[in-house]
Parts: C-alpha cells; structure tokens; sequence
C-alpha cells in the first residue's frame, strides 16, 4: 500500500466519526529530499520493527509502514494498529521512544487505530518487563530527562505552561460541581463525576477532622474548590496559596458569588512564602509540582505553620518505584513535574519530626476518573481543537489516556497522607472517623458523611 493509501485511510476513518481514541488524523510528514523517506520498506525495516516489539514483550499490534508493508502479531485479533508515516519516524521510536513517540504521535507522523489506553498499558507493562536498562539505554533515557530544581521563578513558568491555558479549556471537561483537577473518590458504583469529586473532598475533609471555626493553609488550591467547600460545609477559615493567576482570579469570582469571601483569602504566592500557624495544613494535588530536592524544605513549612494540636494531609500521585516523570510529558504537558515514591514521601515528615497516622492509597478511583475525563474530553474534542488546535488535543489526549494506563497498571500510585506533630498525642484510636456517619450541626453548618450515590451536588 502506497502512502497515499495510508492517508486515505486514516482521513477516511476520522471521517466516520470515531471516537477520537480511536481514530488517527491525517498524517502530514515532513518534506524532505532524503531518500530515507521516499524508499519502500527493506528487510532491516522489518527486522528493526519485530525487534523493537519483541523488546516490549511482542505486544498485539500490528505495524503499518509508509509504503503499506505490515509486520502482524500472532494473534487472532491485534489489540491496535500503528500506521507509520516514514523511516525516520520508526527510527526515533527505536532510539528514545519515551521522549520522541509523543511527538510523532501528536504530529500525526505516527498513527493509531484502536483504543489508547488499552494499547499504552500493554506497552508500560511490557517495558516494565524489561528489567534493568543497558549502560546505552540508560544514558539515553537520562539524555531525555530534564534536572528538575523548581526555584520559585522556575515554579511560576511551569504552572503558567500548564495551568495558565485557560479556564475555559478545563471547565470543559473537569466536574462541573467544584472544578477539580485531582483523583476523584468512588465509594459506591456509578457515581457521576461531580458525586464522586464531592465525596473526595468530603473524605479529605473527614480525615482532617475538620470542625466549626479551624484555621486552614492550603499550598496549591488549584481552582479553589476545596478552600470554599471546606468554608461552606465545615465552617473552617481558609487561607489558600497559588501561582497561577488564572486560577486565582476564577476562585476569587466564585468565592465573591458563593458569599464565601469573608471565610476564604485566596493568596498569590509560592508555598514557601506561607506565615503564621493554622489548625489544619492540607495540599491537594500540589506535592508533584516540589521537586524531591525541596522536600526537607515543605516539611519545615508545615512544622512551623502547624499549632501544636495540628493536623496536616497531603494528596499526591506518586511512582511505584524511585524515577523521573515520562520525559515526553515533563517536556510537553508538565514541566517540572516529579511524583515521589513512597519512600521519598517519608522525608517530608521524619526530617521535620512528623507523625505519619494514615497513608490510603487510591490509584484505580484516579484511573477511573481520568476515565471520566477521557469521556467528557472527547465529547468536546472539536471545541477545543477550535480553540487550540488539533496537535494540542492530540497532545493532550494521548497524556491523558497515558495516565489512566499508568494508573491501571500501577506505574502510577494516588496517595493521601495524614499526620501531626509527633509530640501531639490527641489522635483518634481509630479510623472510623474517616467513614462513619458524623453530623454536627454546630452554629449551623452540616458536618457530611461520605456522599451516596445520587445525593447533594453544588
């Protein structure tokens, strides 16, 4: 099959209206006079192609190259199809595919046909497979990695690249009940996405055992939600740090609307500018952003903010092993983005003398809320492509779709750690608070339970 052909096909499979995981755009490879486009398909091409899968672990998949050759799995029915556009791109796949596949996918120089997340988790669990990289391997890969120091003014242009976008792109397709852009929590099957997002800051709410009248800091408070739901559900005074201007400006909006401005103060500033001593330290989402080198750091700020009877959570992704973020996304979606191991979490806390009392891990309700957000992403493809473009979506969509792979496999962990001062001694004896039904109706606000399914929305 001629390139041509190759086009064709594509162009024609985007026009039928598939799902947008499933459907690749037309591909337009770059021009060049080098032969290595123009030249059909050797036998080293296919040798390179059936090496390159027997490396992953010979996945389901079948390789189209640009002159229409196909390498077929054994199998009755391949898992997905890869369409590639010219030598070069197969060349690059080869040689670093964590940092170059990305690219070749969003330019369209690489195609897909099947669905994304079923294919990306094949391949993880196939590199995963692999073992311990070769002296060559591992210099590439560290070739591809950016050195991650988030200095404040490093700090404030990485969550400008990715938060600054607008936020009309993420109120398109995050929950429209408080703007969430973090794990969401699924306590009972088939629960909406603005359900679970409530019940998710209902548990965090729990686990702090936040009451009437607290005093809250929190570092990173993305749109604001969790700083107005705590004010309006809790009674709790909150203070709430951020560097994206965006960001800020909207929760200032809603909390101005929602009456909530006298409870909540949005600040505009790095966490480490954080003064004073609150009741309650919390950070949603934001831990992935520090960089291990400034953990110590994080855990003196949260020592000095805390009272003595203090009580601080933090949520954040996290790795199953020591490692830096997939270089394509650190370099295109998230600079300046490392999730800790569970072993480096730990010296937030011992440095700074804290006691750890729970650490829950929820990785598969992260998985099934990038699910949701797949869902809602997809239905609004073509909006944002009329607002960006469709390199972007591509971009985006193949992060998103990556991340639910990594969840599901466990690549990728969602962990929640509560803890205190290690001298504070005022500590349940149990984890029942966190899940049994607690009302406190105390100067009239309304201490929930975990929300059931089909129950309040903001």
């Amino acid at each position: 099959m001629e390139l041509k052909r190759i086009r064709d096909r594509l162009t024609t499979a985007q026009g039928n209206g598939k799902p947008a995981e499933t459907t690749a755009t037309q591909l337009k490879p770059r021009r060049t006079k080098s032969p290595l486009f123009h030249t059909g398909a050797t036998r080293l091409d296919r040798w390179l192609v059936r090496k390159m899968l027997a490396v992953v672990g010979d996945p389901p998949v079948r390789i189209c190259l640009w002159d229409g050759t196909e390498v077929t799995p054994e199998c009755e029915q391949p898992l997905a199809e890869l369409v590639y556009a010219d030598r070069i791109a197969l060349l690059k796949t080869i040689i670093n595919p964590e940092l170059h596949w990305g690219d070749l996918y969003c330019t369209g120089r690489v195609a897909l046909e099947g669905n994304l997340t079923r294919f990306l988790e094949v391949i993880y669990r196939g590199i995963r497979s692999l073992g311990k990289p070769g002296p060559v391997r591992r210099i590439i890969v560290w070739l591809g990695h950016r050195r991650i120091f988030n200095t404040q003014d490093r700090a404030r242009e990485n969550i400008h690249h990715h938060y600054d976008i607008g936020n009309a792109f993420y109120s398109l397709w995050l929950d429209r009940a408080a703007m969430q852009y973090t794990c969401a929590y699924f306590p009972h099957d088939n629960m909406t996405l603005e359900e679970a997002q409530l019940a998710k800051l209902h548990h965090v709410c729990h686990k702090l055992q936040l009451k009437p009248g607290d005093s809250v800091v929190e570092a990173g408070c993305g749109w604001g939600g969790l700083a107005r739901f705590m004010a309006k559900h809790y009674g709790a005074r909150v203070t709430a740090f951020k560097i994206s201007h965006e960001q800020v400006s909207y929760a200032r909006q809603q909390a101005e609307q929602e009456g909530l401005s006298g409870q909540v103060e949005y600040v505009l500033d790095d966490y480490r500018n954080i003064r004073g001593q609150y009741d309650v330290f919390v950070s949603v989402g934001m831990l992935e952003h520090v960089g291990q080198h400034d953990y110590q750091n994080l855990g003196e700020i949260i020592r000095r903010s805390l009272k003595p009877e203090g009580r601080g959570l933090i949520h954040t992704i996290g790795r199953i092993k020591k490692g830096p973020m997939n270089a394509w996304i650190e370099r295109r979606i998230f600079p300046g983005a490392r999730p800790p191991a569970l072993s480096e979490l730990a010296q937030i806390f011992e440095s700074s003398k804290l006691s750890v009392l729970d650490v829950e891990n929820i990785r598969l309700h992260y998985a099934r809320t990038l699910e949701l957000w797949n869902e809602r992403f997809d239905e609004h493809r073509e909006t944002i492509t009329d607002m960006m473009d469709e390199e972007f979506v591509r971009a985006w969509s193949l992060y998103l779709h990556g991340s639910a792979a990594a969840f599901n496999i466990g690549e990728l962990q969602l962990y929640q750690v509560v803890f205190n001062h290690a001298r504070n001694n005022d500590i349940p004896w149990s984890r029942h608070y966190m899940y049994d039904p607690v009302i406190d109706r105390t100067n009239g606000k309304t201490r929930l339970t975990v929300v059931p399914s089909g129950s309040e929305r903001d």
